[in-house]
């Protein structure tokens, strides 16, 4: 898509950035010690702690990828939104407390608080920075895809502008800095999405099909050998066809372009016929790419109140909202890829879709209609992975230790799903209403909130973005704080021994940012495009099979020993990685044909979390520990 940047939005985010490099600056003048870098000297409110894991959890992926989700494929994207709010009750009812107890700067800590084991020591920080990694992508990814319509730069400046920003936070002022930039863009972000919401529900559905095609009329038609070429009003010719996609391509100036039959007789083109076209490149209805015209694209084809076909609603409530979009119909976008002459090519076709196949699961999870015993596993194996993942990421973890007591953990947490469980209730409105109010972006569909926004006026847009910018900013700085951390106290102070000052455990820390966000900057760039949902949904599958079991193991098994630990954070992350990397999404993300895929999982919950656990216990038998150390190594 074409984005121009507005000056309104630029100066804002501007604004913006100063602020958050303002907060940085004057904690970083107050943080001298590692207690305070790595865990804000625990004296953080549990009020605003709450506030912050909601900034720190409502990452890019729940703003922009869960959002785009819903506007592409309806309640299935939703379903993200249940899994990530769902594993907070494991977060409250089993991890708060004990881990608070527990541990003092890091998730390792935690882990090794009764063996003081060295291999526990280098697995969990190994899986504490693959998790953080895996973590990190889709925040970047996001991150690039909100400087492009914000200011108009390429998608790999905005990977770039935010690393850079992140770094400064983190490798200046650590946890405390990082704790209020994530309590500011948390409540930000709650507060504007509201507004949208109501924005949205004031405005109600209405009709506008001449937005989404165009109507030609056959000026000259010839049938050679068979073949049959057109010459179009507009100066448009017919130049190629795909009867199998019912699309043919058209050529203006020596710009070809391909096109969606909405209506098709025995012959293709025949004078004077008249045949509605909508087009199927991509994203530019009527007018090819250089151009520079945005033409709107997501609608509904029929809105249905009360049993009769109307134009428009006007403002109507939440819950009629829902109802109506049940009972109408709206036209999803099916992306259909193609070889013609040597080239690949991408099409975008129209498909008409009742409301209630879209308010139900179905469109991308195949639960009913066309599902194999495969779709339904990968289904389960997704909302193990949002259910159990919570509890095991090690940004949210450490989160616990910037509070002064267990007592303030478990309220922080409350505070966190009353915030998060109220967001992921807008992110259902935001997502259909980008699917119905025609400003989806076909080639990202992480941008579909800000353009929601955008389509209510430029200053609300100017406002999303920059709270979307903040969210990637917050969700960042946790991550490299946690990665930072596995690396300066886990890794050398810890495993490998060296002696560090608490000046020089800081100063680790901070260099250890620095070389996090420069990887997380690269793979930001390299993995474009991709939503950013079903990135972290990934990451969560990781942290769920590599940490969630060693956690919950030793808590509430007296006999968990920490070669048991060990192997299972291991084995849980290897199986993870091996089965994510050896799945269909993967192989035709390296442009290979998914089918031959080795693994016909994409989410590897179902099989590696109960492998994690298993591997636990055997090697805790195996290999009990008495007075902290193994009885065999």
């Amino acid at each position: 898509m074409i984005y121009d940047p507005s000056i309104f939005a630029v100066v804002l985010f501007i604004a913006f950035v100063i602020a958050v490099l303002g907060i940085s600056k004057y904690f970083a003048s107050r943080t001298k010690s590692s207690a305070g870098y790595y865990a804000a000297g625990g004296q953080i409110h549990w009020g605003v702690n709450g506030i912050a894991f909601a900034g720190d959890y409502l990452s890019a992926a729940s703003f922009l990828g869960i959002a785009g989700m819903i506007a592409f494929m309806g309640y299935d994207g939703f379903l993200y939104s249940i899994g990530y709010l769902a594993g907070w009750v494991v977060a409250l009812f089993v991890v708060a407390e004990p881990l608070k107890k527990a541990g003092k700067y890091t998730f390792t800590d935690a882990l090794d608080s009764k063996f003081n084991s060295k291999a526990i020591q280098l697995t969990a920080a190994i899986s504490t920075l693959v998790v953080s990694v895996c973590y990190l992508i889709p925040q970047m990814v996001g991150a690039g895809a909100l400087i492009t319509p914000l200011l108009g730069l390429p998608h790999y400046v905005g990977v770039v502008l935010v690393g850079s920003i992140v770094i400064f936070i983190v490798a200046t002022a650590g946890m405390a800095s990082t704790t209020y930039v994530q309590f500011i863009k948390g409540g930000m972000l709650i507060i504007f999405s509201t507004i949208l919401t109501i924005a949205l529900l004031i405005n109600g559905y209405k009709l506008n099909p001449q937005d989404h095609y165009h109507e030609f009329s056959v000026l000259k038609a010839e049938s050679s050998n068979g073949e049959v070429t057109a010459v179009l009003e507009d100066g448009y010719n017919i130049v190629g066809q795909n009867t199998a996609l019912g699309i043919v391509k058209l050529e203006k100036d020596d710009i070809q372009t391909w096109w969606q039959l909405m209506e098709q007789g025995t012959v293709l083109l025949q004078a004077p016929s008249k045949v509605a076209l909508a087009n199927g490149d991509v994203l530019y209805n009527g007018a090819p790419k250089s151009e520079r015209r945005f033409f709107q694209v997501g609608h509904m084809s029929k809105i249905i109140v009360d049993g009769k076909e109307v134009d428009k609603t006007g403002p109507i409530g939440p819950f009629e909202f829902l109802s109506t979009l049940t009972n109408s119909e709206v036209v999803l976008f099916t992306m259909k890829n193609f070889t013609e002459g040597g080239d690949r090519v991408t099409v975008w076709l129209h498909t008409p879709t009742p409301g209630e196949q879209i308010m139900r699961p179905g469109v991308m999870f195949k639960l009913d209609n066309g599902a194999t015993f495969m779709t339904r596993l990968n289904f389960v194996s997704l909302m193990l992975a949002l259910f159990f993942g919570t509890s095991a990421l090690p940004h949210i973890l450490i989160r616990y230790y910037t509070v002064p007591s267990p007592k303030d953990a478990r309220k922080s947490t409350i505070v966190a799903i009353a915030s998060i469980g109220f967001f992921y209730i807008l992110t259902l409105y935001m997502g259909l209403g980008a699917m119905t109010h025609g400003v989806l972006d076909l080639e990202s569909s992480n941008m579909s909130a800000p353009l929601l926004a955008k389509s209510f006026g430029i200053a609300l847009f100017a406002c999303i973005s920059a709270v979307a910018f903040a969210t990637v900013l917050g969700t960042v700085s946790g991550l490299i704080v946690a990665a930072s951390g596995a690396v300066a106290h886990d890794l050398l102070s810890n495993f490998a021994g060296i002696h560090m000052t608490d000046a020089g455990q800081v100063k680790a820390g901070k260099i250890s940012a620095v070389v996090v966000g420069i990887v997380a900057i690269i793979l930001g760039i390299i993995f474009k495009g991709m939503n950013v949902s079903f990135l972290v949904g990934l990451a969560f599958s990781v942290a769920a099979s590599a940490n969630l079991p060693a956690i919950l193991m030793v808590i509430f098994w007296k006999k968990t020993s920490a070669v048991g630990v060990a192997v299972s954070v291991m084995v849980g992350m290897l199986s993870a990685l091996l089965i994510i990397l050896l799945s269909p999404s993967m192989y035709a993300m390296y442009g290979l044909d998914p089918a031959t895929a080795p693994s016909p999982l994409d989410q590897p919950g179902i099989i590696t979390i109960p492998l994690s656990f298993i591997v636990l216990v055997v090697f805790s038998l195996l290999f009990p520990t008495k007075n902290g150390k193994a009885v065999a190594a």
